[in-house]
Parts: structure tokens; sequence; C-alpha cells
């Protein structure tokens, strides 16, 4: 975890959203990183990985949103943090068709869960169902997010995205 500068919003009339006020502070938020397979029990639940349960901010209250990500993975963001892409969200034009069909999307699919006292989050079922999660789940650490994954699913999009982290850091970094 570490301090990240959080820029500040103020209410923007005109577009029923907010605009940057430039006023900048300082906030303790999440950083996930690394992997692990955990099992995912009858009942739909897994646990989330002790180093990425201690990474939590207080703020999140041990609740996550889970929502559909990209490549056919869930999305679990820690309450803090979905605070901040709701936000995001909600700077966007409402005019623009494109953009009130990307919340639609994300928002549709949204579901809030907490931590059992075991530190285990249930998975819905519809979530589950998009992902191909049955009994077992990779759980990958993705900075302000953990990605959920179908372990076989994972190991194809590996086996489809063959390009080293030296070209990939190249193209979308810069050189």
């Amino acid at each position: 975890m570490g301090n990240f500068p959080i820029r500040e919003f103020l209410p923007d009339p005109l577009h029923s959203g907010k605009i940057p006020c430039g006023k900048l502070h300082s906030t303790t938020m999440a950083r996930f990183k690394g992997q692990a397979e955990y099992s995912v029990d009858s009942k739909g639940r897994t646990a989330i990985p002790a180093k990425m349960r201690t990474a939590l901010s207080p703020e999140a209250l041990g609740t996550f949103t889970l929502t559909k990500g990209f490549e056919q993975c869930i999305y679990v963001y820690p309450l803090d943090q979905w605070k901040i892409k709701e936000e995001e969200y909600g700077n966007l034009n409402t005019n623009n068709r494109d953009a009130r069909h990307l919340v639609r999307m994300i928002l549709m699919w949204a579901e809030e869960v907490s931590l059992d006292g075991q530190g285990r989050i249930s998975l819905p079922k519809a979530l589950s169902d998009f992902a191909g999660i049955r009994d077992k789940v990779l759980i990958i650490g993705a900075m302000d997010r953990i990605e959920l994954w179908n372990p076989e699913h994972f190991a194809h999009y590996l086996l489809e995205h063959t390009e080293d982290q030296e070209t990939l850091a190249e193209k979308v970094m810069g050189s």
C-alpha cells in the first residue's frame, strides 16, 4: 500500500457529472500483486489470498464490487477503489451513446460482496458463468483490482498473447 494523489472533483451542472477542481489529496490505496489458485466451494465461495486481504485499505471495509472484466475474467474492486471507478464513469459525457452503453455494460453486472469470517467472498452465479469459473479459480493481483479467472481460460489467454514483457513494455510505455 502506498500514498497516491487523488484529484478531487466539483459538481459540473452542465454535464451532470463532475469536473476536476485541481485540488489533490493523498489517500492510502490497495495495490494487489501476485497470483494464487484456489478452490470454489459448492456454495460458490472462494478465499481471497491473505496477502491481498492485508493490502486492503481500511476504507474498503472488507467489501468488494465484482463486475464483468475484459478477456472473460471477473474484476474485483475494493469498495474504496470502486468509488473512484464510479466517479470516473460519472464523469463520462452522458450525451455520448458509447459512454452510456459502457456504463450500462459495466454496472449491470456489478455486485457488492463482503469478506466472511474465513476471508471468502461469494461469486455471483452470472459472473461465474460468464468467466467459466466452476471448482477452481486463478486469482491475480492487478494493481487497483483483483482479477478472477478460470485457470484453463487464462492458460489459453497466455498462449494467444505470446509477446514478451520487454516488447509489451516498449509498445505500451514507449522506449
